[in-house]
């Protein structure tokens, strides 16, 4: 369990000159510069190792270096150490170009938690502007991290945070012949990778529950394709239901009550919801096209989906209360995997043309495309809480055309700052499905 105490901000004069313009970075906009950032080293009490200190400070630069918005600081050179509840001297932090300084404490809380204070400071507006207090046992040290970047990241763009957040995806190891698929779990970053499935059992397609409590994923189990869900606090399978054919691409409404599946029955590959109260399931596409990959708009209203209906794969979008139908892509190639923003101002999608896989961006109208990755093989764009960051995996084709590897890659909506999330030695990564906030 994890406690936030929000602690009163307080301003400061500021000795050098007029108050400047409230910080702030621009997140949408690309080729802004990143605002420097300096992170103290941690006041220790009695009882706290400095090892956890250490990590929360190295965590939490990382988490911010990552988003590209941001430049750390070298710590050789800060021209003071600011004690906790001291003013720092602007002028000096200013002379090193920092716009941004965090101060820190660590003290261990009544029932032997860690307790972290924090303190944002406005090196040009001369103010405090952000200040918080965290509990937590002593085993979430980087939990702590990931909420202090939320805390430091949300007060400077004013976007939701998702450094406090997990991804459940595909990992892949073994040799290419033998390949190994197996459903795992790991923070944002990479750390704390674990397996949510046996090498026995081959997997797809991984989602979280809205409530972060399951996971509904593709089972071929016993060689028969099913969506299964997994329990995330018990480790409990089962299965969702008995629905006459294959099923699979399932995807949770927004209020965590029904599955959306793709499901083939004589041979038409049609989208059903499953409503995991009643347990009762409706048809939501009709006709002789292949019709899949469901995902709802957050109001639980529309769902995009990509079809062949028009001669070519393009998405869709299904009103759920008249069952109209609009096609909403018209550009050239074929358009697959749509998935809706969490704000619901777009919708991310793949795009294969010209022997090229593209992972891009566009309103719900189909409007205003705008391609952020391309490669040999990429698919399964997922969002990040906030809705301004994408991951999803890479396939690169290798020179001998057997050894294959892929990577699980993350890209901001302006198309800049993709990176690799770094797996373990060995494993490769598919199908990413961001989580939302941890509880």
């Amino acid at each position: 369990m994890l406690k936030k105490i929000i602690l009163c901000c307080f301003a400061c004069l500021c000795m050098i000159g007029t108050a400047n313009a409230e910080l702030k970075v621009d997140i949408v906009a690309g080729g802004t510069d990143p605002i420097s950032i300096a992170v103290q080293k941690f006041e220790l009490g009695n009882g706290v190792k400095s090892a956890d200190a250490a990590t929360i400070r190295e965590v939490v630069e990382a988490d911010l270096k990552r988003t590209g918005l941001f430049r750390i600081v070298n710590h050789n050179a800060f021209p003071e150490y600011v004690k906790m509840h001291a003013m720092p001297n602007f002028k000096s932090w200013q002379a090193i170009k920092t716009q941004v300084l965090v101060q820190a404490e660590m003290n261990l809380a009544q029932n032997g938690q860690y307790k972290l204070d924090f303190f944002v400071w406005d090196v040009n507006g001369c103010e405090q502007i952000e200040a918080q207090s965290l509990v937590a046992s002593k085993k979430s040290v980087r939990r702590l991290a990931h909420i202090m970047a939320d805390a430091i990241y949300e007060r400077l763009t004013g976007e939701i945070g998702y450094f406090d957040t997990q991804i459940v995806f595909i990992a892949e190891s073994g040799p290419i012949q033998k390949r190994t698929k197996r459903m795992a779990i790991m923070d944002q970053d990479g750390y704390g990778m674990r397996y949510l499935s046996d090498a026995d059992t081959f997997v797809m397609s991984p989602h979280f529950s809205p409530n972060m409590q399951s996971i509904v994923f593709l089972s071929y189990y016993n060689d028969d394709p099913m969506v299964w869900s997994l329990d995330l606090d018990t480790g409990e399978q089962r299965r969702l239901g008995q629905f006459g054919g294959m099923n699979f691409a399932p995807r949770f409404s927004p209020d965590g009550t029904k599955v959306a599946i793709s499901l083939v029955k004589n041979g038409i590959t049609h989208i059903y919801e499953f409503n995991t109260l009643t347990k009762e399931l409706r048809q939501l596409t009709f006709g002789n096209s292949i019709n899949t990959s469901p995902s709802y708009s957050p109001d639980g209203k529309k769902m995009a989906f990509n079809s062949d209906r028009s001669g070519r794969q393009q998405i869709h979008v299904l009103d759920l209360e008249s069952g109209e139908v609009e096609r909403i892509t018209y550009g050239a190639g074929r358009y697959a995997t749509p998935a809706w923003s969490p704000d619901g101002q777009f919708i991310a999608f793949t795009k294969i043309a010209d022997d090229t896989f593209y992972v891009g961006i566009m309103d719900p109208r189909g409007r205003n495309e705008k391609i952020l990755a391309g490669g040999w093989f990429m698919e399964a764009p997922s969002w990040a809480p906030g809705s301004r960051r994408i991951v999803y995996y890479e396939t690169e084709k290798a020179m001998d055309d057997i050894e294959r590897i892929s990577h699980i890659r993350s890209v901001d909506i302006t198309g800049q700052n993709i990176y690799d999330i770094e797996l373990p030695e060995g494993v490769y990564g598919l199908e990413p499905t961001w989580s939302p906030r941890l509880p």
